[in-house]
């Protein structure tokens, strides 16, 4: 018996279906009906809201991120990244520009904020901590806060995956493509609150600006993801926050690309041909000198003895040279001081060779040693770090 048409029909049942209409079914990624769809990116939407998990790993990231800077270790940086969360709320900001909420959106942006901060206060206690070891080289923290192409196409891989994994499967988390989403994240912001109180230069604000601009990379990524498979932006405000963001990553591959620096810089110009200028020169002008008259004498032949010119050597101090050797350390830094708050103009790897020049300084029972660099470089260096042939004068 059929049913009235004006009485809506049975939901259909999935296991009653045929076999291809059920596979068939099963590959669409996406519901089109209304409803459904509707009810899909609530889920959606419920699954990236962080919990207090969120912000818990995040601080245990924080200080494995921290030690990895002040021990300077590759391999802490990796652990770091695999105790990170799963980065929900960058997914947040993707989600946030297709279906139009302020709201969610601003939920997302404090909650990564606030997990972001945990990381930045974690990195800075490590880097005032670089004051109790003075002698601590740091390298890999560098590495962490340039723009390179490996670590955007890591980014950009991480974000798509984990956007089109989690509207595969809603009910799991792709933690595996999360990892790089931290890595790319959470580093960049622990180096910058390194360098803001360790004064180790080129660390910040550059940690943060990579950070940023990482972020909105990630949440373009995500969106662009989620439009190819059928969600875009349905409001004014998911058409605004997607114009942003796709502003903020074109200067995100200008700064790697290297084109700012020839344009604003401009580096890659050649300079300007020079340009002929008349100078003056200034003629004598004879000036006629009445001479009065002069009882005539005659001249008598004398030799006059040659000027010959005499070699004159000038004993120079034969310059002493050493090695760093900072025994356990992998190496030392120049300071521009003898103070172990110094600035830190360089840092010197062991087996490399100094000029150790005359100066020296005694600080708070420390001996610094006045030293010049293979690039020229001149400043502090601890005594007991280097190591010379034979021993200089007074030490």
């Amino acid at each position: 018996m059929s049913l009235p048409t004006s009485e809506p029909l049975p939901p259909e049942n999935f296991k009653s279906l045929p076999a291809a209409r059920r596979r068939r079914k099963s590959r669409v990624l996406l519901p089109k009906e209304k409803t459904e769809r509707a009810a899909f990116l609530d889920e959606l939407a419920r699954r990236i809201t962080p919990s207090f998990d969120f912000f818990l790993f995040s601080l245990l990231s924080g200080i494995v991120i921290g030690a990895a800077l002040l021990l300077d270790s590759p391999a802490l940086f990796v652990l770091g990244a695999l105790l990170a969360p799963f980065m929900a709320p960058a997914l947040g900001l993707s989600l946030a520009s297709i279906v139009g909420s302020f709201n969610f959106f601003l939920m997302n942006l404090g909650s990564m904020a606030t997990g972001s901060l945990l990381v930045f206060i974690c990195g800075a206690l490590a880097g005032w901590a670089t004051r109790l070891w003075p002698t601590l080289v740091f390298h890999q923290a560098v590495f962490h806060t340039r723009f390179t192409w490996p670590d955007f196409i890591v980014l950009t891989l991480g974000a798509v995956l984990t956007i089109f994994l989690l509207v595969r499967s809603p009910q799991s988390k792709p933690l595996v493509a999360s990892v790089a989403l931290a890595y790319e994240l959470y580093l960049p912001i622990g180096a910058a609150g390194f360098g803001l109180t360790s004064a180790v230069a080129g660390l910040w604000p550059d940690g943060l600006i990579v950070f940023i601009v990482s972020l909105a990379w990630a949440a373009l990524a995500g969106t662009l993801v989620l439009a190819i498979l059928g969600l875009r932006p349905v409001t004014f405000f998911g058409y605004t926050l997607g114009s942003s963001l796709v502003l903020i990553s074109l200067a995100a591959v200008i700064a790697i690309s290297g084109i700012g620096t020839a344009l604003f810089a401009r580096v890659a110009m050649p300079p300007p041909p020079p340009t002929k200028t008349a100078t003056i020169t200034p003629t004598r002008t004879p000036t006629l000198t009445p001479v009065p008259p002069t009882s005539t004498l005659t001249p008598t032949l004398t030799l006059v003895p040659s000027a010959t010119q005499t070699a004159s050597i000038t004993p120079q101090p034969t310059p002493i040279w050493a090695r760093i050797s900072a025994g356990q350390f992998s190496g030392a830094l120049v300071r521009a001081d003898p103070n172990v708050n110094g600035k830190v103009i360089k840092s010197l790897l062991n087996g490399m060779l100094v000029q150790v020049l005359p100066e020296a300084a005694q600080n708070g029972g420390i001996t610094w040693v006045h030293i010049r660099t293979s690039d020229g470089t001149v400043g502090w260096i601890v005594r007991s770090l280097l190591e010379t042939a034979t021993p200089s004068p007074g030490w």
